[in-house]
C-alpha cells in the first residue's frame, strides 16, 4: 500500500511469555549448533498453539468444528477497526457495543490494555456478552479480536462468545499488541500458520493505514 504506516501487533514469542494456566509454555532448543561444530544452525520449539499472538478455530470449542487449516483466508485480511474499552473486567452489552462500532464493522480488534504482554496473566478483562457478538455478527462482523487472553471472560466455562463468532462463520485472534495504534480504521492481515487438524495457530498479524 503506498503511502501508509504499518504496525506489527503480534507479541514477540519468547520463553517467559505466560500461557493459559496449565497450557504448554513456549521453549526452545538447539538441534544443531555451527558453535559445537555443525555446518549450520536449527533449533526446535514446543508450544501450545495459543501462546502469543494466535488464531482460535471453531474446533477448539466445538467438536467436529473446522481446524485451524480449513478456515478461509478472507476472514483474516481486510478493513478492520480498532477500538479501546475500559480495561475493568465486566460483560460488555448489546447496546454499549451497538453504539461504539458501526454498522458494517467486518474486523474489530479490541483494546482492553489487559494483556499477557507485561510479563504475567491478567487476573480478568472486558468482554462481549454473547448476545453482543451476534448483534454485531448479524451487521457484518467477519472477525473478533482482543488484546485479551480471550474474546470470552477468564472464568468462562462455555466459550459462549467464541460460540457466537464461530456459529456465524467468523474468526478469532487473541493476545494481540495494540499497545502501539491509535483508535479508527486500518487494514488487517493475520493469517494463521497453517497447521494441519489443529484448533489454534500462531499469527503474525499487521496493521497498515493509510498517510
Amino acid at each position: 500500500m503506498t503511502g501508509s504506516r504499518t504496525f506489527d501487533i503480534s507479541l514477540r514469542t519468547r520463553p517467559g511469555l505466560p500461557e493459559w494456566p496449565g497450557d504448554t509454555p513456549y521453549d526452545c532448543r538447539w538441534t544443531w549448533q555451527m558453535a559445537q561444530g555443525a555446518s549450520v544452525n536449527v533449533s526446535a520449539v514446543t508450544m501450545s498453539p495459543h501462546v502469543g499472538t494466535h488464531a482460535d478455530a471453531p474446533l477448539h470449542v466445538l467438536p467436529g468444528g473446522r481446524a485451524i487449516d480449513e478456515l478461509p483466508l478472507p476472514l483474516f485480511c481486510g478493513p478492520a477497526r480498532v477500538l479501546t474499552l475500559d480495561g475493568t473486567p465486566r460483560d460488555i452489552d448489546v447496546d454499549e457495543i451497538l453504539e461504539r462500532v458501526p454498522k458494517g464493522t467486518s474486523r474489530l480488534l479490541m483494546r482492553t490494555r489487559c494483556s499477557v504482554a507485561a510479563g504475567a496473566f491478567p487476573d480478568d478483562w472486558p468482554a462481549l456478552t454473547a448476545e453482543a457478538a451476534r448483534a454485531l455478527a448479524l451487521r457484518g462482523l467477519l472477525l473478533l479480536g482482543v488484546d485479551a487472553p480471550s474474546v470470552d471472560r477468564r472464568e468462562s466455562k462455555t466459550l459462549e462468545v467464541h460460540r457466537a463468532v464461530f456459529s456465524a462463520g467468523g474468526a478469532v485472534l487473541e493476545n494481540l499488541d495494540l499497545d502501539a495504534v491509535e483508535d479508527g480504521e486500518y487494514d488487517l492481515t493475520a493469517y494463521p500458520i497453517r497447521l494441519g487438524g489443529l484448533d489454534a495457530a500462531p499469527v503474525r498479524a499487521v496493521l497498515r493505514r493509510a498517510e
